[in-house]
């Protein structure tokens, strides 16, 4: 399987660590979860949407982290998470912390999401994972199934400066 990975960098906020900077465990799990939900958001599936619209989201089904190394206040953190296996109705995500100066690691781990549907009560039935968003998310670094040809639209073309322009004229007559 083609893997799908997305990392976003994090500050540590004040009362995320003690002053070790040993993380709490439940903000290592709001870490990854916000990662999650850039992933989804940036592939076109943003999880306040598909609540609202569809109602269905992915809710925790398994996670397991452990604490590697230091992360206090101020820290800079990239979060990264690599989707190991897709199933009919599960995610398997890879996860790990990097502090962003050093690359020294701070927590590694792995969450299970099922892909549930919201029923009118308010409980959840697990779902089939739908095939054009299992597409976008192994799709994701090539980011093809947003549909967009942005090289073609005009407020994206960047005229070029001139100075850029002023050394192809150059070239042009060194020729």
């Amino acid at each position: 399987m083609a893997e799908a990975m997305y990392w976003k960098e994090i500050t540590v906020q004040w009362g995320e660590s003690d002053p070790f900077g040993l993380v709490y465990y439940p903000r290592i799990t709001a870490w990854f979860n916000d990662t999650e939900h850039d992933f989804f958001r940036t592939i076109g599936y943003p999880i306040d949407q598909m609540i609202r619209c569809d109602r269905t989201t992915f809710v925790m089904g398994e996670i397991h982290f452990r604490f590697i190394g230091p992360a206090a206040y101020g820290d800079r953190v990239a979060t990264t998470i690599t989707l190991t296996k897709i199933g009919e109705r599960t995610l398997h995500w890879a996860c790990k912390a990097r502090n962003a100066v050093t690359g020294a690691p701070v927590t590694e781990g792995k969450a299970t999401r099922v892909y549930a549907r919201i029923n009118e009560d308010g409980t959840l039935n697990s779902a089939v994972i739908p095939e054009a968003m299992r597409k976008a998310m192994l799709q994701s670094g090539q980011l093809s199934h947003l549909r967009q040809n942005i090289e073609k639209e005009p407020e994206y073309r960047h005229k070029a400066s001139a100075v850029s322009q002023a050394r192809a004229r150059k070239r042009g007559r060194a020729r």
